[in-house]
């Protein structure tokens, strides 16, 4: 590897293991790494196979499947060594926590993750230009672009000895060469790619405590996950036959006007053309568009499902929307829930701190939270708090986009409205009637919100118009008219482009996150700016709860907002107390954030009626 030898040791002997042990006993750091089962670490059946570490020269691979002395040998390092190097460690912490008898709050404080290390200084997937966040390419970029992979041959090991990608892992023989070399070259990758990694953060200047601070964020996380969410089974069941049923009731009104399946694009664009509607959007191969953005303005809807008023609603794009939507929560949600119990009847959703290019977090596995719509409560209802005496609370920032903006580009009358407006404050509507005076109405405040949002997230004109269902003209005034109002926007827009093209595409935000930007896209630097800080305002928020020990409540990440599960008689106290770290000042404009209490399901802050 980049030109020197590299050993992998396997031990096999007693004597093999007393070796292994006297040479980690005087490691002051060691890269880390399990080879498990499969990847669902809270289902029934999952198991630890091997536990590996290693240097930059060389890997030992511990066969703790083998029990005993192997187990021993293992988990005295894992207990005594003082500095841990882990690919995507939050993975690996829960592996061992739940398999080992080393718990996640003793490896967590131990541990750096090369992960997040790499983000810092490129957070971009490889479609976006980057290099992405996987080992293997990593590796490939900043160690050796040669260096050998064994993922290939252990996937041909699989496929000679009749197993799938899915079950190889569990099933192939633990002493299979192919399989130890495997384990053995990802903790000397992991080794080496720190070492690559510490001179680009030196080069870069990348701030240690950011760094530090995207641990703590990472170990938090990893915490609810698992804890987990309780879920209401006989509920899902019932839901499970609802979304069935509507389904096929929403595909024979599709049915009525020509449509034989509802994700058949081009049978659902050829009826809405011959009901007149007027499709302009076309896809990468040249179809006609009619995804779930051009049919809601058509069927008269906004992104949270409610009626704009802008139109009479298309029968068709309404059922084919409410039809595909039933048939995604069906598979998506309901039926995920039953396949991802654990024993306990909790899932499990992986929470990704790291997500976007800005550093939004996302929750992917058992569990995709962030795409539900903020009005829904029939999904949330199948979630339930930890205890039966326990209630759901919610925890979101006011406004947190716009007050971002205000702060980071110095907008003076939005600043204004903000520090003065007080507890009921409403930007949307105060930008409204700066505009159009005191008589401006709730039409106008959609329209001006829009238009805001416009400027926080990079949405065009035509983007606005189909979200709040006003003209294109409409929405070109209310944009200008958003510029003479707060034209400080504006100037920090040019002025960030013209720092970030001066910086090789490149715009840094106040926390000295790097963000890499599009040559092509360079207004974008305001929506990254704004959503990247906005995302590090929440986790300064999540540090204040945890040091206030409230992050044993603590159950989801989503946005801006924080769910919680509380005991009902404290419920009340405990809402105050996030409040409270939730609150505080940026550069000047107030954060502050409004506590929701609701019943045992999650739902029940939505609508539900439990």
């Amino acid at each position: 590897m980049a030109g020197e030898i590299v050993t992998i040791r396997v031990p096999e002997t007693d004597a093999d293991l007393r070796e292994f042990m006297h040479w980690a006993r005087n490691k002051p750091e060691l890269a880390l790494d399990t080879e498990t089962t499969g990847l669902g670490i809270f289902r029934e059946g999952f198991g630890l196979r091997t536990v590996q570490f290693g240097t930059a020269r060389e890997a030992w691979v511990i066969h703790w499947e083998r029990r005993g002395r192997f187990m021993e040998a293992a988990e005295w390092v894992l207990r005594h060594c003082p500095r841990f190097l882990i690919h995507n460690a939050p993975y690996d912490w829960l592996v061992l926590d739940h398999c080992t008898p080393v718990p996640l709050e003793s490896l967590a404080p131990r541990t750096l993750d090369t992960r997040i290390k790499a983000i810092l200084v490129d957070p971009r997937q490889p479609e976006e230009g980057g290099i992405g966040t996987a080992l293997k390419p990593l590796s490939g970029f900043y160690v050796d672009p040669s260096a050998p992979d064994t993922q290939g041959d252990l996937t041909s090991v699989f496929n000679s000895l009749g197993f799938t990608k899915a079950d190889g892992f569990a099933r192939i023989d633990l002493r299979h060469p192919t399989y130890n070399l495997y384990a053995g070259l990802d903790v000397i990758y992991t080794a080496r790619l720190n070492e690559a990694l510490s001179r680009e953060h030196e080069r870069l200047s990348i701030r240690p405590r950011l760094l530090e601070y995207e641990h703590e964020i990472a170990y938090m996380c990893a915490v609810m996950q698992r804890a987990g969410l309780v879920i209401d089974t006989e509920y899902v069941e019932t839901l499970r036959t609802t979304l069935r049923e509507e389904f096929d009731r929403q595909a024979s009104i599709a049915a009525m006007y020509g449509v034989g399946s509802v994700n058949a694009s081009g049978q659902v664009s050829d009826r809405l053309l011959a009901m007149g509607e007027r499709l302009t959007e076309r896809t990468k191969t040249g179809a006609t568009k009619v995804d779930k953005e051009v049919l809601l303005p058509l069927a008269d809807l906004d992104r949270d499902w409610q009626r704009i008023g802008a139109r009479e609603p298309n029968p068709l794009a309404d059922a084919v929307l409410r039809a595909k939507r039933a048939g995604k929560w069906l598979t998506t949600y309901a039926d995920k829930f039953m396949d991802n119990l654990d024993p306990a009847g909790r899932i499990h959703p992986s929470i990704n701190t790291l997500q976007a290019r800005t550093g939004r977090m996302s929750i992917s596995g058992d569990f995709s939270a962030q795409n539900l719509p903020s009005s829904d409560w029939m999904i949330r209802r199948a979630i339930l708090s930890d205890e039966p005496n326990h209630i759901f609370g919610s925890v979101d920032f006011q406004a947190i986009e716009m007050r971002v903006l205000a702060a980071l580009a110095g907008v003076r009358r939005m600043r204004d409205g903000f520090v003065n407006g007080g507890a009921d404050f409403d930007i949307h509507m105060y930008t409204a009637q700066l505009i159009k005076g005191e008589g401006a109405t709730k039409a106008h405040r959609k329209v001006f919100k829009g238009a805001g949002f416009g400027k926080v997230y990079g949405g065009g004109i035509k983007t606005i118009s189909r979200q709040t269902g006003a003209s294109e003209a409409e929405i070109g005034v209310a944009v200008r008219e958003y510029d003479r109002v707060f034209p400080e926007i504006k100037r920090a827009s040019s002025k960030w482009q013209r720092e970030a093209r001066a910086a090789g595409c490149m715009t840094v935000t106040p926390t000295g996150r790097i963000l890499p930007l599009d040559r092509n896209r360079m207004y974008a630097v305001v929506n990254y700016k704004c959503q990247s800080t906005a995302r590090d305002v929440l986790g300064q928020a999540m540090i204040h709860m945890r040091d206030a020990d409230l992050l044993q409540f603590m159950k989801l990440p989503i946005h801006d907002e924080i769910t919680f599960s509380a005991p009902k008689e404290d419920a009340a106290d405990l809402a105050r107390e996030f409040e409270r770290c939730m609150t505080m000042d940026l550069y000047g404009v107030p954060v502050v954030a409004d506590a929701q209490l609701g019943g045992r399901s999650w739902g029940s802050l939505y609508g539900a009626a439990a």
